[in-house]
């Protein structure tokens, strides 16, 4: 991403919240046959650094050679385009406001109870506060079957480069001006833009 200091995220905890907050990732591998790219729900695990933890559908681990290299994956926050109509007169540039993180490392292959570990409480974040919710342990005999087309892993992050690019750049006013017409479409958008201006 563009380096830009004053939009830069390194806070871990800020990125830990947005991947909480934002659980579809992308994962990037620069496979021996070429880039390869997938998507798939991640949590973060609880313990000092940034720990992640998901499974991919076979046959996405040999096609990613999980394991064998660094991959990258992407975690994508609220985001949304800035119109220069909301900005004072003259101002004729558009923008992109987001939050994002790029976060790195080599996935660790979890063993066949693991990784069903890892779908259970996966399922549980999901289904926790829905009406109605399901677990895995309803048919634990069924869905350790349906898992075994998974392959779990952990990634630990060695390194992450985020940014939240929400008009730090502007005048306090022009930000409460690109706040106030996002609200009504985007308030996730605004919240963010919110936290980083102090309101």
């Amino acid at each position: 991403m563009r380096h830009t200091p004053s939009f830069l995220m390194t806070d871990p905890e800020e990125v830990k919240r947005l991947v909480r907050q934002h659980p579809w990732a992308t994962f990037v591998s620069p496979a021996s046959t070429g880039l390869v790219a997938s998507h798939y729900p991640v949590m973060v695990e609880d313990g000092d650094g940034i720990t992640l933890v998901s499974h991919v559908g076979r046959p996405d681990e040999t096609l990613h050679e999980l394991g064998r290299h660094e991959i990258l994956v992407i975690v994508q926050g609220p985001h949304d385009y800035v119109s220069p109509s909301w900005y004072p007169p003259g101002e004729l540039v558009p923008t992109w406001n987001h939050v994002t993180a790029h976060l790195y490392g080599t996935p660790e292959i979890l063993s066949d109870d693991e990784n069903y570990a890892v779908l259970a409480r996966l399922t549980d974040y999901f289904e926790h506060d829905r009406p109605g919710g399901r677990s895995l342990d309803e048919d634990e005999e069924g869905t350790r079957r349906i898992a075994k087309g998974t392959v779990g892993l952990r990634l630990r992050v060695t390194r992450f480069d985020a940014r939240a690019k929400l008009s730090q750049n502007k005048p306090p006013t022009v930000a409460q001006d690109v706040i106030a017409h996002l609200e009504p479409t985007n308030p996730a958008l605004a919240d963010e833009m919110r936290r980083v201006h102090g309101h």
